[in-house]
């Protein structure tokens, strides 16, 4: 296992709490809607300026893929919208960590059974202990969380 993918996708975690953090407050002045709308929207320009200088040109390749690959764009319109919602009453760890929880959950239900074309990774006792440890950092999270708002 090369470390680069790692270290990508640690940046990649850092990033999305800063722009959980980020899009909470902003959410407080303008509205969750319009948060996610100017989220989005701004993402999408930036993409596109991207796309023209560094893409491969198979855009139009869309109009073949399979219609329900298309049904990511509304998990990630849905995962950034709760999350707007979410990190103004919880805060950005608490938010974080429950979305990384179900983030594995749904991985394991995901890779058990394959599903969405990907490899079939067999849910087993290390996984199962993971996942306790993950549901016990969430409880302790919370708790913490309660601690601090009753002082």
């Amino acid at each position: 296992m090369t470390i680069i993918p790692v270290l990508l996708t640690f940046l990649g975690g850092v990033l999305l709490s800063g722009q959980s953090s980020v899009n909470g407050k902003l959410s407080n002045r303008i509205g969750t809607l319009e948060t996610a709308f100017i989220t989005f929207m701004s993402g999408s320009l930036f993409l596109a300026l991207w796309l023209i200088f560094f893409g491969d040109g198979n855009l139009l390749n869309i109009a073949h893929a399979p219609k329900w690959q298309l049904i990511a764009v509304f998990f990630g319109v849905g995962y950034l919208f709760l999350t707007i919602l979410a990190v103004p009453k919880i805060g950005v760890t608490a938010a974080n960590i429950t979305a990384i929880v179900g983030q594995i959950g749904a991985g394991f239900i995901i890779d058990q059974f394959g599903l969405f074309g990907g490899e079939v990774i067999h849910f087993d006792w290390s996984r199962l202990v993971g996942l306790i440890f993950m549901l016990l950092a969430l409880v302790l999270i919370f708790s913490d969380n309660e601690g601090s708002k009753s002082s």
